[in-house]
């Protein structure tokens, strides 16, 4: 079925006009999807925006719209109306190989994805890692929480040069409504949101794709495939995600030495995290200025008491060495 027309966001800035104007479906079957898409293959490797919405996003909060943006059309697939079935019709999709799923932050989507509905997100291009990298590529130094939100994104004028005021009033909205998602019909509002979350992620995702060397682009997937991960711990560690991605061979040897994301996982004693973090976060930022990390703590919306370090670590030749200690 088709939305309501809305108007889109005022000063397109960079923006082509024509993702102003997209098409925009609701989902509540599966024969409403693109079979292109329902059906991937190596004969037509599709390229899509991709986001979810929900309460309390996460392994126990619901999922309850999840946006997929096409070229031609923005499709949003109603997880509360079209019911498990209709996420379960999307799961090779969202495992395949053959179709890149462009996302900014894919960390907590793919943890509800994941414990939710058995689904292992899998080739993913996260925007806010391309950003970085990008950041790097220019000689610009950052701190390891330093990252760009997507506001920040849609309003650089290199990527897209829009901006986006109409978050705020959904995050005001969200502050009086926490099962804001949850309601439906779906609202003027919550469709236009839902939308503008996607519409320019395949912009914004060509434009990055040209300006990312080789290392980087390599960088890129390694650290992507990390963050669908993140918090999706289990007793297997893993073994049942797709491997990542080697050194590929065109990266010359006398070329500065890369570095790795090596996601690494501290079990913390139950109750024992307050010591992890130190006084005002003392310790824990002690750690992350002597080992250069990157770190995620699961919190309130899970995993429950784990840290994760995403350690650089150097390569050479191929073989990753980890540090002790």
């Amino acid at each position: 079925m088709a939305s309501p027309h809305y108007d889109p966001p005022d000063g397109g800035g960079g923006a082509p006009p024509e993702l102003l104007s997209l098409p925009v479906r609701v989902i509540t079957e599966p024969g409403q999807l693109p079979v292109e898409f329902l059906e991937p293959s190596a004969a037509q490797k599709l390229v899509i925006g991709f986001d979810c919405e929900g309460v309390d996003l996460c392994r126990h909060g619901a999922l309850c719209i999840m946006q997929l943006a096409f070229p031609d059309a923005v499709y949003l697939v109603d997880a509360i109306e079209g019911g498990k079935e209709l996420i379960q019709a999307c799961k090779p999709a969202l495992e395949s190989e053959y179709v890149t799923k462009v996302i900014h932050d894919c960390k907590r989507d793919s943890e509800a994805l994941y414990f939710q509905f058995g689904i292992k997100l899998h080739n993913v291009m996260d925007t806010q890692i391309a950003y970085s990298l990008l950041e790097e590529q220019e000689g610009k130094k950052r701190g390891y929480d330093d990252y760009i939100s997507f506001v920040g994104l849609l309003a650089d004028p290199r990527y897209c040069g829009m901006p986006y005021p109409e978050k705020e009033e959904v995050r005001t909205l969200l502050r009086q409504d926490p099962n804001f998602w949850t309601n439906r019909p779906l609202s003027e509002m919550m469709i236009r949101a839902a939308t503008d979350d996607v519409r320019f992620l395949l912009n914004i995702h060509e434009k990055m794709m040209e300006k990312l060397s080789k290392i980087s682009l390599w960088r890129l997937s390694v650290r992507s495939k990390l963050y669908c991960r993140c918090f999706c711990i289990n007793d297997n560690l893993y073994a049942d995600w797709p491997p990542l991605p080697a050194v590929p061979d065109e990266i010359e040897s006398d070329v500065y030495v890369p570095e790795a994301d090596i996601l690494s996982v501290l079990d913390v004693p139950p109750g024992k995290m307050g010591r992890v973090i130190g006084r005002k976060g003392s310790s824990i930022m002690a750690v992350k200025e002597s080992c250069n990390v990157e770190i995620h703590i699961g919190g309130a919306k899970g995993p429950p008491d784990r840290t994760y370090l995403k350690v650089k670590q150097l390569i050479t030749t191929g073989q990753i060495y980890l540090s002790s200690g």
